[in-house]
């Protein structure tokens, strides 16, 4: 094993035998990896370097790049592609994606469309409309070869070049699907209220209303539809309503039954997305912004089954699974805090405990008797 002067010395050289382009893409699959729990041994230094060449993130694709996109902008989510759902495409499969289209698939259409949008970038509206025109070429060019299982297989290898996860592939397939339907969703999203406090009463009935709408025009646009809806909502749960309150029963299957039952995955995701969260701040020992988080996802269950009768459902399992996960990443907190106190001391006190009892223990507790216990031990 090389010395820590000389390892350092050598993991400079090897990044500065790569190209910025490939740094950048070399972060953001340590960074899904990481998001994803798979343990990456001896790498820490490695993404401290290039976290310190990008800190607003990998690779930044240039103006060309972004116009493409950004039909796209109203349903890209942070986070590993891995965790994106039908209506959602991952900010960071758009790298991977761009450089295939103008290394591999269209080079050159895609360089004349660089050039082309490179002269008048200082017109905006024409900038766009260069890129609706490239993006109809790139859907005429792939829209037959996915079709086929020969281009299919193509289309992916290609992909693996340049990034290790297999779902930027689904990525790039609903890419083409919101540019297909982009007409429909931007005026969906025009007429969709910026905020929307509460979604009940009318505030349901119309965005129903402008539902059935974006199904008509595109009924392959509903998925993205329902993620703009999601993005507009005081409070993201109230997603659920779309189906329950559709539904002439609490029974799985009459709400499985309705136009939008996907909007039970879309908020099971998002307990999903609150436990990561959860674990980042139990590891950072914001115990403050986890009893924050915690009362999120015991808000979410608790709407899933006053709405559900969940029953035995895949749902209902889908439901267990995931709160058992919160109840081992207290757990972990709380194995972590008896190994490592040092590291850990502001999570195991708190000004509101009573002197006899450490927040170790309370948490050991909470993680037993449940959710109502948790709630009321962290500090407000």
């Amino acid at each position: 094993m090389a010395p820590p002067d000389q390892a350092s010395e050598q993991l400079k050289q090897f990044l500065g035998q790569l190209t910025p382009q490939v740094r950048g893409r070399l972060l953001a699959e340590l960074e899904r990896l990481l998001e994803l729990g798979e343990p990456i041994p001896r790498t820490e230094e490695l993404i401290a370097s290039l976290r310190a060449e990008f800190p607003n993130g990998p690779e930044r694709r240039g103006e060309p790049a972004r116009f493409f996109f950004k039909p796209l902008e109203p349903v890209l989510v942070d986070g590993a592609p891995e965790r994106a759902n039908s209506g959602q495409i991952a900010r960071g499969s758009l790298s991977p994606i761009w450089t295939l289209l103008t290394t591999e698939l269209l080079t050159t259409m895609a360089r004349e469309y660089v050039d082309s949008v490179s002269k008048v970038l200082a017109n905006p509206k024409q900038a766009e409309k260069l890129a609706v025109g490239f993006q109809k070429k790139a859907l005429g060019y792939l829209d037959g070869t996915m079709r086929s299982t020969e281009g299919s297989a193509m289309v992916r290898a290609s992909l693996r070049m340049y990034t290790t996860s297999s779902a930027v592939f689904d990525d790039l397939a609903k890419m083409f699907m919101v540019f297909r339907a982009s007409n429909a969703l931007t005026k969906f999203a025009q007429d969709l209220a910026p905020k929307i406090a509460a979604l009940e009463g009318p505030a349901l009935a119309k965005v129903l209303e402008q539902l059935k709408t974006l199904k008509g025009a595109n009924a392959d646009a509903i998925p993205f539809g329902l993620t703009i809806v999601a993005g507009r909502l005081a409070t993201r749960w109230h997603l659920l309503h779309l189906a329950t309150k559709m539904a002439e029963s609490k029974a799985p299957a009459a709400v499985a039954a309705t136009p939008y039952a996907l909007v039970v995955s879309m908020v099971l995701d998002q307990i999903d997305e609150k436990r990561l969260l959860l674990s980042i701040a139990l590891r950072s020992n914001r115990v403050v912004v986890a009893k924050g988080i915690l009362k999120e996802i015991y808000a979410i269950e608790n709407a899933l089954k006053a709405q559900i009768d969940l029953g035995d459902s895949d749902w209902a399992a889908r439901l267990s699974e995931q709160m058992a996960a919160v109840e081992a990443a207290l757990n972990a907190e709380v194995q972590a805090s008896r190994t490592n106190v040092g590291h850990l001391t502001h999570v195991l006190t708190s000004n509101g405990l009573r002197p006899a009892q450490s927040l170790k223990e309370r948490l050991a507790r909470a993680v037993q008797k449940g959710r109502d216990i948790v709630t009321d031990i962290l500090p407000a």
